[in-house]
């Protein structure tokens, strides 16, 4: 069902401010700044082994994550979970009587989809199920076919690459 933790949220007010600790104090790396309109948050992830930390600042002062801020001030706002079928995680959830935020998953950074569970129905923490879009079947296959045209051209043709790629 849930696969592992993919990452940890943190709401802060600054999210320059915070790269600057996370960054230049810790020294991890984030990803790009990215907005994502419909949580009304500014966001970077943080590589951290084979999870991730995610910065999120409110771009709106009646946002959620606004909203978390004013009440509980900075700091962990949501551990998201990884699973290969949203969909299925939420109906078997449902099924149990588990309060869901979210019964259909959002768009959320990264065009991951994911859908809120409700805190009162995990003992306070806002988790979060998460899937992301497999392109490594995707990515693979053009590796190859890449790899296939080299091949052809330099060993099978006998050319130099370099005269196959001058005229493409």
């Amino acid at each position: 069902m849930l696969t592992k933790i993919d990452h940890i949220g943190l709401a802060v007010n600054n999210l320059e401010e915070a790269l600057k600790f996370y960054e230049g104090v810790l020294g991890l790396k984030s990803s790009a700044i990215e907005t994502v309109e419909e949580q009304k948050v500014k966001i970077a992830f943080l590589s951290l082994g084979e999870s991730k930390l995610e910065l999120l600042q409110p771009t709106d002062p009646e946002s959620p994550v606004a909203r978390f801020i004013n009440s509980r001030g900075e700091g962990v706002h949501h551990i998201a979970l990884k699973t290969e079928n949203i969909e299925k995680v939420l109906q078997e959830l449902e099924d149990r009587g588990v309060r869901l935020i979210d019964k259909i998953p959002r768009q959320g950074a990264g065009g991951k989809k994911v859908a809120f569970l409700h805190p009162s129905a995990s003992f306070g923490a806002l988790l979060i199920a998460l899937t992301t879009i497999d392109n490594v079947g995707f990515i693979l296959f053009f590796i190859w076919l890449a790899l296939g045209m080299v091949y052809y051209v330099t060993i099978l043709r006998k050319k130099d690459i370099s005269e196959f790629l001058k005229h493409r």
